[in-house]
């Protein structure tokens, strides 16, 4: 029934620690982020940094289609540590998608609390006391008939 997905794993060659290359493999393991649905480019650099920054493909362009983001990575002069961040940077912004709808629902939720709270009884008697001003106020709007 559900198709189990291979294990695939994002393995830098250098400058990461274990620690952060398991914490990050969690940390997309949690949010549901397989590498093979990753599409992952190399492009040349741009910017300052002189002729060795243009003539490396040192910048990561990673694209995610399941949540359709693209995030494009030229942080640092390695490409494996550009790599690491795009994920990162990846892990984030689904993770702040995710809080923002969480919110989105709680407010809603809170909305439709206070709606159907119940008026305390002085609101209660003064939306009464401004319904009956307003009659007042249109019934002197009205035309004055023939006994005035």
């Amino acid at each position: 029934m559900l198709q189990e997905r291979s294990k695939k794993q994002f393995k830098p060659t250098y400058m990461l620690s274990s620690d952060k290359r398991k914490s990050l493999e969690r940390r997309m393991a949690a949010l549901g982020i397989y590498e093979e649905d990753l599409i992952e480019k190399f492009i040349r650099g741009t910017g300052r940094g002189g002729q060795k920054v243009n003539k490396t493909s040192s910048c990561v362009f990673l694209q995610y289609p399941p949540a359709q983001f693209e995030i494009k990575v030229q942080r640092e002069r390695s490409r494996e540590m550009n790599r690491f961040l795009a994920r990162e940077e990846l892990c984030s912004r689904l993770e702040e998608r995710a809080t923002q709808k969480q919110e989105a629902r709680k407010q809603e939720f809170e909305k439709t609390r206070r709606q159907k709270r119940k008026q305390g009884h002085f609101a209660r008697k003064r939306n009464v006391e401004k319904k009956r001003l307003h009659g007042k106020k249109k019934l002197n709007r009205k035309r004055p008939t023939s006994s005035d």
